[in-house]
């Protein structure tokens, strides 16, 4: 009967990453700040573009 493997040997072989330890080196933002980001950015592009006489 043959031999089981650890797994691990064609992955690390392959030079494949993991996504798990890519993600610990990875820059982390919350999705509320992206999304209030987003909404103030374009309340200001709207603030902006009627101050300027560009608002329809």
């Amino acid at each position: 009967m043959a031999k089981k493997s650890s797994g691990n040997g064609l992955m690390s072989s392959a030079g494949l990453m993991r996504y798990y330890d890519a993600d610990k080196r990875a820059i982390h933002v919350d999705p509320k700040t992206v999304v209030t980001f987003g909404v103030l950015l374009g309340i200001a592009l709207l603030f902006l573009s009627a101050s300027f006489g560009l608002w329809p």
